[in-house]
Formats: C-alpha cells, sequence, structure tokens
C-alpha cells in the first residue's frame, strides 16, 4: 500500500501465486472488494518521525534498501497508526457507534501522534498536520476496514472531494441548512456486483440523479457523455440535467470514471 513514498490505500490479499516467466517471482492478488483508497495521502516520515521503524536505519537516516523490497512485513500498531491517518476525517461522518476511541500504546519514544521516531531525537509531538487521529475502532482493524460504515464514508469523501461536492449530471451544488453539500457518492459498478470503493468507480450525484442513475433511467457513455432511456424518465427529469448532456468532471484525470464500470452500467443497469 505504497507509492511515490507515501500510502494511499488498504486492500486484503486474497492469493499469492508464481510469476510463469520470472520463477523467483510472485504476483499478490488483490480482493478488489477489500480494496479502500485513503482521503487523506499518508507521507512515509516528517523529519525525525517514520510511519515504518523498518524504513529507519540506527542512524536516523533513511534506510533505502527497505524501499526496494516490493513487500514488506508491517508491525500492527504501525498499520494501524496508516490507517488512522489516511482514514482522518472520516470519523466526522459517522456516528459514535461506527468510531470508538481506544488507548494509544504507552512507551517512550514509540507512539508519537500515530507516527514512531527515535528516543534520542527528543521528539515529543508530532509536527503540524502529521497528528493521526486519537480514535480508532474497538473492533480489530481489519474489521473495520471491511464494515460498510467505514467504507461508504471513506468513498463518500473521495467522490464528493474530487467532484468539488457538485452533481455532476445537473451541475448544482447545494447546500443544507448547516452548510453540507447535498450530493451524494453514486458507485458506478454497484458494491452488491463487487464494484470496488474507489474514486473511479464512483460519479457526485444529487438524490434525484442518483435515483435515476441506480435505476437504469440515465447513464454515462466513454466519452462521458450522458445518455438517456427513452420515454422512461419522469416528467420534468430530463430538463434537471446540463444542458450539453455531459458529465461535469474532476479537475484529476486519475479521478475521473473508469471505462470498464462506466461499461458496466450501461450493459447490466441502463435501461436505454
Amino acid at each position: 500500500m505504497g507509492g511515490r513514498m507515501a500510502y494511499f490505500a488498504a486492500a486484503q490479499v486474497r492469493a499469492v501465486g508464481p510469476d510463469p516467466r520470472s520463477p523467483d517471482h510472485a504476483y499478490a492478488c488483490i480482493d478488489p472488494r477489500t480494496y479502500l483508497e485513503f482521503p487523506t495521502t499518508v507521507p512515509y516520515r516528517a523529519d525525525a518521525l517514520f510511519m515504518e521503524s523498518a524504513l529507519r536505519n540506527p542512524d536516523g537516516s533513511v534506510n533505502r534498501g527497505a524501499f526496494r523490497w516490493a513487500v514488506r512485513e508491517i508491525p500492527d500498531a504501525e498499520f494501524a497508526a496508516i490507517v488512522a491517518m489516511g482514514l482522518a476525517g472520516v470519523r466526522d461522518d459517522l456516528g459514535r457507534e461506527d468510531w470508538t476511541p481506544e488507548p494509544a500504546p504507552p512507551g517512550p519514544g514509540r507512539r508519537i501522534g500515530g507516527l514512531f521516531a527515535d528516543p534520542a531525537a527528543g521528539v515529543d509531538a508530532a509536527p503540524p498536520g502529521m497528528a493521526a487521529p486519537d480514535a480508532l475502532f474497538e473492533r480489530p482493524l481489519v474489521e473495520r476496514l471491511t464494515a460498510r460504515p467505514l467504507r461508504d464514508a471513506a468513498f463518500a469523501r473521495q467522490v464528493k472531494r474530487a467532484y468539488r461536492e457538485t452533481c455532476a449530471m445537473t451541475g448544482l451544488r447545494i447546500l443544507n441548512g448547516g452548510g453540507r453539500p447535498e450530493v451524494q457518492a453514486a458507485h458506478i459498478r454497484s458494491v452488491e456486483a463487487q464494484g470496488p470503493d474507489t474514486v473511479r468507480n464512483g460519479v457526485a450525484l444529487s438524490g434525484t440523479a442518483h435515483w435515476m442513475f441506480d435505476r437504469g433511467l440515465v447513464s454515462i457513455n466513454d466519452d462521458h457523455s450522458i445518455l438517456v432511456a427513452k420515454d422512461r424518465l419522469p416528467p420534468g427529469a430530463e430538463a434537471l440535467l446540463r444542458p450539453e448532456r455531459r458529465l461535469l468532471l474532476p479537475e484529476d484525470a486519475a479521478s475521473r470514471p473508469h471505462p470498464a464500470y462506466l461499461k458496466w452500467h450501461r450493459d447490466t443497469v441502463f435501461k436505454g
């Protein structure tokens, strides 16, 4: 779960199999149902603080050799700290029953805002913006990462941010009385059909557009034009769609809908 010297997602390995082209290599097969992108990318270090103790040499320098390992074992406490930082802010979207505090492990020179540091470095606090949430779930970590309340909240935060909290089909950005956006995060390939909780399998939609999308009354072409099922929309519903009939896309191309998920929706759900 690392990339570009940072952590951006977590997933369960379903199986490990040999590489038929390289006998001394193997493939790890990820279970797509467990893949969970972090709304907050976690850097591997901040000054003297390291998220993984294995990445730090005894003299405080970076263990470059460890970065070349395709697979590294991460101690449970360090993995939990990385996950907590990656999901920072998600607990604000969950109820108390889904995110319950549990005490941080004691010990000098170990836990520092969810990070690990050299006791001799004299660091007693994480730098601004690096402190991990002080609350984790009481349930085992694997259960937390596969539970729908957590996954839905993390997915929604990713998708809404990518679309700037604006409905991609209507172009509307509506705030409720408390100032929170009314837009919803819709899966393109449904969770029931093993659609992953990744931003590329999501699109931000208003409540009405979400209802039409889930029922196959509207869909999305590969060129991001909006498809409408003939003679199936409720009266006046088509007028809600953007006049150009094109999806309002995220600025970051890496966050835009993946063609494979769009095809699944057209072939399986769309009634056009």
